[in-house]
């Protein structure tokens, strides 16, 4: 069982703690475990790549996780290819997750986080009615979520991004998005098995 638990995510600085707040119910299982869970910003998805990999050198006790945009739909070897292409360990594979095709799918498994969070003016069917989020693709997900925003008084999504992606991410259901998005259940999964 590890003694540290980083994870390493492509996304603003800003974004930590709405990512604090969805991993909340693995933070309260590593401080049962007395193990430390540290969240890193990584900006873009290479900038985070490098930080992994600088944290694979430098804190080789500890479980150096890496959580990536896929930017498109992710097939069964999708982590073993980032490791080659980067010249990392194929173990590495293991501890390498998806936000499938973007972290924004994740909102639409919780789109009553959504209405809650925008309100008045908020237009639930332009998002995509798929239960199945992470098959959504960017440019649908992107769409439908500026389009449900920009008519709220909050401002469309995008426009605000570093604002109110922390505050819907906090707001989420974990359970209704580890239900909609097989890949964050994976993460979910192996964190709280290797706690065990």
């Amino acid at each position: 069982m590890p003694t540290e638990i980083r994870i390493y995510f492509e996304g603003d600085k800003l974004l930590k703690p709405g990512f604090d707040a969805f991993f909340d119910e693995i933070k309260k299982r590593t401080r049962e475990k007395r193990c430390s869970f540290r969240l890193v910003a990584g900006g873009s998805g290479e900038l985070a790549c490098r930080d992994f990999a600088i944290a694979l050198r430098e804190h080789p006790d500890s479980w150096n996780i890496l959580l990536r945009d896929s930017e498109g739909p992710v097939g069964p070897d999708a982590s073993a290819s980032l490791c080659r292409q980067h010249r990392w360990d194929p173990v590495h594979a293991d501890s390498i997750f998806w936000m499938v095709e973007m972290m924004e799918a994740w909102f639409h498994a919780d789109k009553s986080a959504l209405q809650n969070f925008y309100k008045s003016g908020f237009k639930a069917d332009a998002l995509k009615a798929n239960p199945k989020v992470e098959q959504i693709p960017k440019k649908d997900l992107e769409r439908g979520l500026s389009e449900a925003t920009r008519k709220t008084p909050k401002g469309n999504y995008y426009d605000h991004k570093t604002s109110h992606g922390p505050a819907l991410l906090a707001s989420l259901n974990p359970t209704l998005v580890r239900n909609a998005a097989p890949n964050c259940q994976k993460l979910f999964e192996a964190i709280l098995t290797g706690l065990a």
